[in-house]
């Protein structure tokens, strides 16, 4: 084992330098990371450098290796909390950047930090930087920064900006992990029937070949099914991947995206749980906009073309409008009549009290967890109904199979 000597931020900001035993410098990170420490150099050191607590100040940069190539949101987020603290530690944005991209799990991603970089030099500002890649740094990346950049107060917008990616990221792995096991159980339930029409029946089916009888209408009707999907499974498969692609570029134009979101909004049990989650994205950009110094009429501005919605786009370009000639806030949403009262009622408060950023955190709030509770007594009543349901198509099939069993042996008997 060797003896690398290192220096490292914490959370605060703080330089933490000291020593470890490791086998590589790669061990080293993993262990200082685990800590919350961003390290800054590293470098192999001696043992008597170390009994006497020397730092060697032109240790060397470190190389991290890529663990994946794609930028994930999380690659994102803790790109945003990295540059935040150590700008808050008064490490010019530069040396922040070359520090980070020594460090970054992603391959694409350290090549267009040192893209950033490369931009800066030649003298470009570093939301101007930003507006560079639009595909991984939204609006409200570059919005932020610029008003971060206006203020002298970048270290505090990125915190913000921080804390709101990680909150958007943790919200996101909840609802995906109040889906994903009625999804799993509604592909264990197909299969299941697609594994009985293709096997069990025909198995059946040849057995009834040498009975000299009519069979059921139940049966007939398993019979027909299974041998039309046996027959035809290529056809359909192609028919379906064919259908889906076709569906999914139509909701690319404009005209099949507007209908689709309508359609989304206006379903009978989901439509509420959309237009929650609209609601909670919109309130979580608006608050950290606002809280960031953004201006009002901005902010809206930025939201509206941040959502990726188009019904909400035109909504909030209507309350922008009228916003921008005098009107509250409160009342151009409660007017929308897509906002619940309740919203427009909080909003109103905030800007009453002059607390608009606290309120929307409150409304944003309260939709994570409208959200959240809803998707868990969705999955509580969900199991049972599927339950049920496979129970139900599963027992007719297989009394439609044993029903010219059961006649024959009732005319055997008799």
């Amino acid at each position: 084992m060797a003896t690398f000597a290192y220096m490292a931020r914490d959370a605060s900001g703080k330089k933490v330098t000291g020593y470890e035993e490791a086998v590589s410098s790669e061990e080293v990170i993993a262990r200082l990371q685990a800590k919350s420490l961003i390290v800054i150099n590293i470098s192999a050191s001696s043992g008597a450098e170390a009994r006497e607590g020397g730092f060697r100040p032109e240790a060397t940069a470190i190389r991290f290796r890529f663990r994946h190539t794609a930028i994930k949101e999380d690659d994102l987020v803790v790109f945003c909390r990295q540059l935040a603290t150590l700008l808050g530690a008064a490490v010019t944005i530069l040396r922040s950047l070359d520090i980070i991209s020594q460090q970054v799990a992603s391959r694409r991603l350290h090549h267009v930090i040192r893209d950033l970089m490369k931009h800066m030099e030649a003298g470009l500002s570093f939301h101007e930087a930003l507006a560079k890649h639009p595909k991984i740094f939204s609006e409200l990346w570059v919005n932020l920064v610029e008003t971060g950049e206006a203020s002298g107060n970048l270290a505090n917008v990125l915190s913000r900006l921080a804390g709101y990616l990680e909150r958007d990221a943790a919200f996101r792995r909840r609802i995906i992990s109040a889906l994903l096991y009625p999804i799993m159980l509604m592909c264990a339930a197909f299969g299941a029937l697609l594994f009985m029409t293709i096997k069990i029946v025909p198995t059946f089916a040849d057995l009834f070949k040498g009975f000299n009888i009519d069979l059921p209408l139940l049966t007939q009707m398993l019979l027909t099914v299974s041998n039309f999907i046996r027959r035809y499974i290529i056809a359909i498969f192609v028919f379906s991947v064919v259908g889906f692609a076709l569906l999914k570029a139509y909701i690319k134009t404009h005209e099949g995206r507007l209908m689709y979101e309508r359609l989304k909004f206006n379903l009978p049990l989901f439509g509420e749980f959309y237009r929650a989650l609209t609601v909670e994205r919109f309130s979580a950009g608006m608050s950290t906009m606002i809280e960031s110094g953004v201006p009002i009429l901005y902010s809206l501005e930025i939201t509206e073309h941040s959502l990726n919605s188009l019904v909400m786009a035109r909504l909030i370009r209507q309350i922008k409008e009228e916003v921008r000639v005098g009107r509250p806030l409160s009342q151009s949403l409660e007017k929308s009549k897509f906002f619940e009262p309740m919203v427009a009622q909080m909003v109103a408060v905030g800007e009453e009290v002059g607390d608009l950023p606290q309120m929307f955190k409150r409304i944003n709030t309260f939709y994570q967890e409208y959200t959240e509770t809803f998707l868990v007594r969705f999955t509580a009543m969900f199991e049972p109904l599927m339950l049920i349901m496979m129970g139900v198509v599963i027992g007719l099939m297989v009394v439609g199979m044993f029903l010219p069993i059961f006649h024959i042996a009732t005319i055997g008997g008799g």
